[in-house]
Formats: structure tokens, sequence, C-alpha cells
């Protein structure tokens, strides 16, 4: 699950919490439009809100290392 982007790593989380969007939200101190925007991938989300979200799960935004070759294909 590591490896997943961030929407989908939030979003199979929360499942295999078994929590709907409103309750992992209100857990998280965060509301149910920004948990949606995040879990279907917004580019422009408030890392601050996004680590309140993984602070739920014991995790934070951090560097990841890049596919460089994809990024150059993608173009």
């Amino acid at each position: 699950m590591n490896n997943l982007p961030l929407n989908e790593f939030v979003k199979a989380k929360r499942k295999s919490l078994g929590l709907s969007r409103e309750e992992f939200a209100q857990k998280a101190g965060v509301g149910i439009r920004f948990l949606r925007e995040l879990e279907q991938g917004k580019e422009t989300l408030k890392m601050d809100k996004v680590n309140q979200v993984l602070k739920l799960m014991g995790m934070q935004l951090g560097p990841v290392p890049m596919d460089r070759q994809k990024l150059l294909e993608s173009k």
C-alpha cells in the first residue's frame, strides 16, 4: 500500500478502517469536501490539512523518489 499515489493510499486506508468519508473527515478534523478532493486526486491542496488526514494514520507528508523516466515520457 505504500507505493500508491497519495489519493489512493488515503482512500484505501480509510476503507480498510471501515470508515465512511464523513466519519473519517470528522476524526481527522477536516471537512468532507476536502477529504473528497484529496481522495479524487486534486493537485492543489493545503499541506497542513493533508497532514491532518495522514496524522490519523500515523503518517506525514515527505519527499519520495520519483521515476524521472516516467516524467519525461508524460510530457
